[in-house]
């Protein structure tokens, strides 16, 4: 289970994502899975955390339903409506997320890489992009050198788990940030935690 200063990177770092993919089209339930399932896997490659989504393998490529959680909760704030960010996202959460990476390598490297992937896979269409994720190679536990493409790991398989996943350097802001955005993005900190709903 996520820890409420989680939650808040993770719906950051989602409303980030939803605004530097909103130039390269619409997006859907399907595209935005991938996409983040993409960003995590791309961090973890390089050493990083910064998304705490689990994921699991579904008729569609991967499917977290934390994320579906969070996309469902910003939109009841309002942050969010449909896939596009609000006026308040771009004008107050997004300088005070972006006040919390500046000057900090490992939230710059994380920054650097959701934009390289949005920038690569945002414009494909959801058919394009959730086989992109379905040919990805995951190693099984069982034998860590095999590696099996997502398509033919079983459905309902868990694909991805953060907090197993050993790093260097993990997204994190100070606490004063981390509570402002919260604010700002219309939780407090008991809220936080009432979105663990399943």
């Amino acid at each position: 289970m996520r820890t409420p200063t989680q939650i808040t990177i993770d719906r950051a770092l989602l409303l980030y994502i939803l605004q530097c993919a909103e130039p390269h089209g619409l997006l859907s339930d399907v595209k935005l899975q991938q996409l983040c399932f993409l960003c995590e896997l791309q961090t973890f490659a390089k050493g990083l955390k910064a998304l705490h989504f689990e994921f699991f393998r579904f008729a569609y490529g991967a499917f977290s339903k934390d994320l579906d959680n969070d996309v469902t909760s910003l939109r009841r704030k309002g942050r969010i409506e449909n896939f596009t960010v609000s006026d308040q996202v771009k004008e107050e959460i997004m300088p005070l997320l972006l006040k919390g990476i500046d000057g900090v390598d490992a939230n710059e490297k994380v920054k650097d890489i959701i934009e390289a992937v949005v920038a690569h896979y945002a414009s494909q269409d959801s058919g394009t992009i959730t086989s992109s994720v379905e040919s990805v190679q995951l190693s099984t536990p069982q034998d860590p050198e095999q590696k099996i493409p997502i398509r033919d790991i079983v459905f309902h398989t868990t694909l991805l788990v953060p907090h197993r996943i050993e790093v260097q350097a993990e997204f994190a802001l100070v606490p004063a940030v981390a509570s402002k955005l919260n604010a700002a993005m219309g939780y407090d900190v008991r809220s936080a935690i009432e979105t663990q709903s399943w």
